[in-house]
């Protein structure tokens, strides 16, 4: 689907709440590829130059080890910053993109592996063609690694926090009385989750009365499935003051 300019893909939950991610294309992929590349033949000649010892017993020698370098770099590059660093690469960091499961949950092990192994068949024959071709067929832009996976990329949302001086100045937040509950909210909710109850609060005055009721019963009813907060922290609570809770946690 298409929201404005830009193809998004749209997640539904069984509590009947929607939020979108915007897929990145195959241009902005591509520039961050070539970051990584940089990086990865950066790294492989500073390695190579350690390894240059074995040059003095054998030329041939020197350059099997040298692509057993740059494979090894390649596969480890990609495996271990996607696996420790949330779905990013350096290319991807810098460019805003992020990797996630096809759900828009975060990725598993498995994935980040089958996704790194199938770069070099993405590469295939050069210039990652065949995964440039898949990207340009996908509905979702994904390569044969990503579909391999079942894995997408997305813009990573902004992590910069919005101004909630106006939004819970002087508001008293029974959740805070649970840190552990809290830490564990932190660790669950999606980015993109975070940011629809977010934008309901900062809309909630365009809205009628009766919407503004549901969307805010939708929501709370959504994250109360996630994680239970003792009743003595939720009692007189309306749906809209519970998702303000939820939101100066999450982004405050």
């Amino acid at each position: 689907m298409r929201h404005g300019s830009y193809p998004t893909l749209d997640i539904h939950t069984p509590e009947g709440l929607v939020f979108f991610l915007r897929l990145a294309g195959p241009v902005v992929r591509f520039l961050a590829w070539l970051v990584d590349q940089a990086c990865i033949l950066t790294l492989a000649q500073v390695i190579n130059k350690l390894l240059g010892i074995f040059g003095l017993i054998s030329a041939d020698l020197y350059m099997a080890m040298a692509v057993l370098t740059y494979f090894a770099v390649s596969v480890s590059y990609g495996f271990l910053l996607e696996w420790f660093m949330n779905g990013q690469t350096l290319g991807k960091r810098i460019l805003g993109l992020r990797v996630m499961d096809a759900q828009g949950l975060n990725l598993s092990f498995n994935q980040v592996v089958i996704r790194n192994l199938l770069r070099f068949v993405d590469a295939l024959p050069a210039l990652y063609m065949l995964g440039g071709i898949s990207l340009f067929l996908s509905k979702k832009c994904q390569r044969l690694g990503d579909l391999a996976a079942n894995t997408i990329v997305v813009w990573s949302p902004d992590s910069r926090q919005p101004d909630f001086s106006q939004l819970f100045s002087g508001k008293f937040n029974s959740f805070r009385a649970y840190p552990h509950l809290c830490a564990r909210l932190l660790q669950t909710v999606h980015p993109a989750e975070a940011d629809v109850a977010l934008n309901a609060l900062l809309r909630r005055e365009t809205l009628d009365p009766i919407a503004r009721i549901s969307l805010f019963k939708t929501i709370a009813g959504h994250f109360k499935l996630r994680l239970v907060f003792p009743q003595e922290a939720t009692d007189g609570l309306s749906d809209e003051q519970y998702t303000r809770n939820l939101v100066e946690i999450l982004f405050g």
